[in-house]
Parts: C-alpha cells; sequence; structure tokens
C-alpha cells in the first residue's frame, strides 16, 4: 500500500541523527519534526530565520508570529533562537546545515532536482531552495512517485527548470525509498505492500535492483 505524507516523512525521520542541524524544505519536509526520536538531539532550521523549530502546535494553541519557511505555524523548542535571513543564509551557504530535506516535482537519475517552477504557473519565487541545493552536501527529497496523471516524478531527466544538479542523495516516495548511485535511482526499500513490479512501472529513470529489497520499516 501506497505511504501517506506522514509516513513519507516518518521513514524520513530515521535519516536524521542526533547533533544534526537540518534544513527542512516546504511541504512533506515539514512533517519530519513530528517524528524525529525522543532520544536524540536534533536543531530543525528554518530559511526564514529560525534555530530550534518543534512539532507542529495543537490546534488552539498556535502562535501566529512562530512560522517556517511555508508561513505554517510552529512550535519553538527550549534554547531556540531567531535571526535575520541573513544569518540564516550565512548558516546556509556556509555550510553549516548536515541534512537538508526537501520536496520536488522531478528528481533525475543523476540526482538533478526541479522543485520551485512550472512554467505559465504563477510562482511567489524561487525561495531559498537554489541556497540550500548548491550548499548542502546531503539532500534527503520527500515527493510522491508519481503525478496525478500517473506519470512518473522519477526521470531519466527533468523536463522542468532545474533547481540543482548532481546534488539529490536519497529520495523517499510514497513507493519506496532510492539512492542516486551510477547515474541511476536504486531501489533500497519498498512500501508496505508494494511489488517491486509497481516500482518499476511508476519509475521512468533506470532502476538499479540488488538482492533483496525489503520493505519499509518505521
Amino acid at each position: 500500500m501506497a505511504l501517506s505524507k506522514d509516513q513519507i516523512a516518518q521513514r524520513i525521520a530515521k535519516e536524521v541523527k542526533s547533533g544534526y542541524y537540518v534544513n527542512l524544505g516546504i511541504g512533506i519536509p515539514t512533517l519530519v519534526a513530528n517524528f524525529v526520536r525522543n532520544d536524540i538531539e536534533v536543531e530543525f532550521q528554518s530559511e526564514n530565520g529560525v534555530l530550534g523549530m518543534g512539532p507542529f502546535p495543537f490546534e488552539g494553541e498556535e502562535d501566529p508570529d512562530l512560522i517556517n519557511a511555508g508561513k505554517q505555524t510552529i512550535t519553538a523548542l527550549p534554547g531556540a533562537s531567531f535571526f535575520d535571513s541573513a544569518t540564516s543564509f550565512s548558516m546556509i551557504r556556509g555550510q553549516h546545515v548536515d541534512l537538508t530535506i526537501l520536496g520536488a516535482m522531478e528528481v533525475a537519475q543523476n540526482g538533478d532536482i526541479a522543485n520551485w517552477k512550472i512554467p505559465g504557473k504563477m510562482v511567489k519565487g524561487m525561495g531559498g531552495a537554489m541556497d540550500l541545493v548548491a550548499s548542502a552536501e546531503n539532500i534527503i527529497v520527500a515527493m510522491m512517485h508519481t503525478n496525478k496523471a500517473g506519470q512518473s516524478k522519477l526521470l531519466k531527466e527533468c523536463s522542468l527548470p532545474l533547481t540543482g544538479v548532481n546534488c539529490v542523495k536519497k529520495v523517499v516516495t510514497n513507493l519506496a525509498v532510492l539512492s542516486i548511485e551510477n547515474n541511476s535511482f536504486k531501489l533500497l526499500e519498498r512500501a508496505p505492500g508494494v511489488s517491486i513490479e509497481d516500482i518499476k512501472i511508476a519509475t521512468e529513470g533506470d532502476l538499479i535492483l540488488e538482492g533483496d529489497i525489503p520493505e519499509m520499516q518505521f
């Protein structure tokens, strides 16, 4: 069975290690903070100038002055700090972020990512994604495996305007966990109940299959 957005975030949370500074992009990545283990220390950074984000607030406990880069209300953990965009992007460009988790519209088998613009549609701007992909050494993408028309979003080459080139290390979708290796998608795990054949059909890019492919564990 394909994963929900929450389950994608829950699986990605397993990639977060104690001591990491982590930037969460807009969309599914913002959910990751809800699933990080309580026994590890992690600092979540938001490019609008927050370090020390916690989970989303419960309904009725929102503070409209506390938001992330996607304008969603957030919580702040004890010791959290707030600063201007210049300082925030100094952290990003200075490679002080250990893990960047982004959403995407397309990912190519060489690690290219397109996540900021669909030609002909209005956008507010590219945001901080281009700085993040240019500076980060560890990028995980959270996305749906196919679009609403059932077409693959894991491609041989991106068709949309690129955000970054050769930068994605791993992709977690509603169907699978894949790494980018040897100019291909290497299948590491599959969603519970999803067959390898299902994933092959949903993946336009070249797919590496080695050994037994286990189901995801949460």
